[in-house]
């Protein structure tokens, strides 16, 4: 075909030229920028062919007509997708990364989504706490960062794995290869950030101490931005545990003062002890409000038989599945200097979260702790979460679940928020202890234990009050004959019901809880004020006595989302760009029943403008897209 240039209106001018000189006319490009092709058929078509035998080009003749300013011949261009591709010899086994073969219907983790709008973890370092790392690795030397590194262990700077026959400290090296993996290098795999620097603190081979595990929270907490933890306590369903007063003090020093005063990002891997009916609800590293709790989906989209289940959970990335329906595992490095293709567990998906976090942390580096926690809850994907999970769809309207937290993360949707984020407000807390007595639960029964909170303010400093809600941890103190029989659930104002503590079968000891934290996160924007329910199911043939339990509820004054704009369109997901993102207090808290009898109430009585009498004209063109409020522009 040709394109040509003229005076005048295609449809018109052009289609008489392109007669004139044996063309057919096509269609419009731009306003007087018209396409036209050769016409076998056509009466001038001999004009065409004449030419060509003369040795003169038809492009010249069109070029003559005193209409046409400009023509060219359309010659077709090579052009190739920008795909990534790397000579590492398993990048096409990296399932997780890019959908290559079976399930394509599932999503992967959008990584190359990040990488398209630049990321690749750049300026950001990761350290993981474990048994070690082979950073001479020819995968891992490059990016090898060795003030993020020591050796508690030892009591020295050099991070070396302890090498003995079974190659039991394999896990820190396999942990970070997912991170920081060289491409293009053709030795195993790629890692998510491959720009990102990467460090390894050895203390798991060896007495681990509430020193220990303090000494390597608090590493070079200025230096390092995101620490990645792929262990904790027993995974066997029967112990209740968490961090001793140094490690706690550790955990907040860094969400205070670490990446000066950003905070450091503490991932950690929600445990494996899915088969012994554990919970890690039971894990204190877990329901900490200062860590961010990451689980595991399979490749087929399934729940893995190790998962724990609980209300911490924030997120979830891929790991192993079962090998016999050919569900694959992480590939990465190994020791050695070697690749393995079976890394599994949620020890696998932490570090992948870590790498996510580097590609979020480049993309804005002035984030916040919770800043990271409120880009992860927005951009990881619920519709991943298997349909077999139960959803929980809170009142500020986010789908959350015990097994997946707010679904599998988006790589390319979370560095695509945080690129034009605005920090949210600083973080205020409330505490309000119930004051009823202890009261006993009979085997076989449940009661509920109401608490009151009709204003969420602290007493140092009553504007710090919290608004819209965080995350809420729940100190019981309560006395069994079996723990495991216990489930604990609590309702919110809006009567959202999260579950606290589901059954462990396993653990038949008679401690109880004392002053124990269980934590959700699935209340995430919901607003504090009104009365709360605790409800203590025995499911056990003995009693149980609950002596005390207290709520502290975190989150902020002010509407916490302030969007890169106020029209939201991202690559990643469906095109919003007809709709207005509005975080209107009277809508975004309420069910969409509750908001059309606010609305109704709201109805001025006058016919005088007011912005309710706006609100309540446009009230049926408000609706839920995703997880927010929009209106039609």
């Amino acid at each position: 075909s040709v394109v040509i240039e003229i005076k005048g209106d295609c449809a018109i001018v052009g289609k008489r030229i392109a007669q004139e000189h044996g063309y057919r006319y096509i269609r419009q490009i731009f306003d007087g920028f018209c396409e036209i092709e050769e016409d076998p058929v056509s009466e001038n078509h001999k004009r065409y062919r004449r030419a060509i035998e003369q040795g003169i080009d038809p492009v010249e003749m069109l070029l003559n007509h005193e209409h046409v300013e400009w023509a060219e011949s359309q010659i077709p261009k090579i052009r190739r997708k920008r795909e990534f591709t790397f000579n590492d010899p398993q990048w096409n086994s990296m399932w997780y990364l890019i959908r290559h073969s079976q399930v394509p219907s599932l999503p992967d983790l959008n990584v190359t989504g990040a990488w398209e709008l630049g990321y690749t973890g750049r300026g950001q370092v990761v350290t993981f706490l474990d048994d070690g790392l082979e950073f001479d690795h020819p995968d891992l030397s490059e990016n090898y960062d060795k003030e993020a590194s020591t050796d508690i262990n030892s009591n020295d700077d050099d991070p070396t794995p302890r090498y003995e026959p079974t190659n039991e400290n394999k896990h820190g090296t396999r942990c970070a290869g997912e991170v920081a993996a060289k491409v293009n290098n053709n030795k195993c795999g790629v890692g998510i950030a491959y720009h990102a620097r990467v460090g390894g603190i050895r203390m798991l081979d060896g007495d681990v101490t509430d020193s220990v595990e303090a000494r390597s929270l608090s590493h070079r907490p200025n230096h390092i931005d995101i620490y990645s933890a792929s262990w904790g306590p027993d995974d066997n369903g029967l112990v209740v545990d968490g961090p001793g007063r140094l490690a706690k003090k550790a955990f907040e020093n860094g969400a205070l003062n670490g990446r000066g005063g950003k905070g450091s990002i503490f991932v950690w891997a929600s445990g494996n002890g899915g088969r012994q009916s554990d919970s890690c609800a039971c894990d204190g590293y877990i329901t900490s409000i200062y860590t961010i709790a990451i689980s595991a989906t399979t490749e087929h989209g399934n729940k893995p038989w190790y998962l724990e289940e609980c209300s911490a959970t924030l997120a979830s990335a891929y790991s192993s599945g079962q090998s016999n329906t050919g569900e694959r595992d992480i590939f990465t490095t190994d020791l050695n200097h070697a690749c393995t293709n079976h890394h599994t567990g949620t020890s696998a998906a932490a570090p992948l979260a870590a790498a996510i976090y580097a590609l979020v942390l480049e993309a804005n580096p002035s984030l916040t702790w919770r800043d990271i926690m409120y880009i992860t809850v927005m951009g990881s994907r619920p519709d991943a979460i298997p349909s077999n999970t139960v959803i929980i769809r809170n009142a500020a309207g986010f789908n959350v679940s015990s097994r997946f937290g707010f679904g599998l993360m988006d790589a390319g949707l979370m560095t695509w928020y945080a690129s034009g984020w605005k920090n949210i407000p600083p973080m205020s807390s409330c505490e309000s202890v119930a004051s009823a007595p202890k009261r006993i639960i009979k085997g076989h029964s449940d009661q509920t234990f109401p608490l009151n909170l009709m204003e969420c303010k602290t007493d140092v400093d009553p504007r710090r009050e919290v608004n819209y809600i965080e995350q809420v941890q729940v100190f019981v103190t309560l006395l069994t004959d079996r723990r495991g029989e216990i489930e604990i659930y609590l309702y919110s104002p809006s009567n959202t019901k999260t579950q606290l503590l589901p059954r462990r079968d396993h653990d038949q000891s008679n401690k109880g809880f004392q002053d124990w934290p269980f934590l959700t996160v699935q209340l995430w924007g919901e607003v504090p004020h009104g009365q709360w329910k605790l409800q203590i199911v025995n499911n056990g043939g003995g009693t149980a006595t609950l002596l005390s339990w207290r709520l502290i509820v975190h989150g902020t004054r002010e509407y916490p989302i302030s969007p890169r704009s106020a029209r939201i369109q991202s690559p990643f997901e469906p095109d919003r760009s007809s709709f207005i993102l509005k975080p209107l207090h009277t809508i975004a808290n309420y069910r969409w029943s509750k908001a059309q009898r606010r609305f109704q109430k709201l109805k001025p009585k006058s016919t005088k403008t007011s912005n309710y009498s706006t609100l309540y004209h446009y009230y049926k063109r408000f609706f839920y897209f995703g997880r927010y409020w929009f209106f039609q522009s």
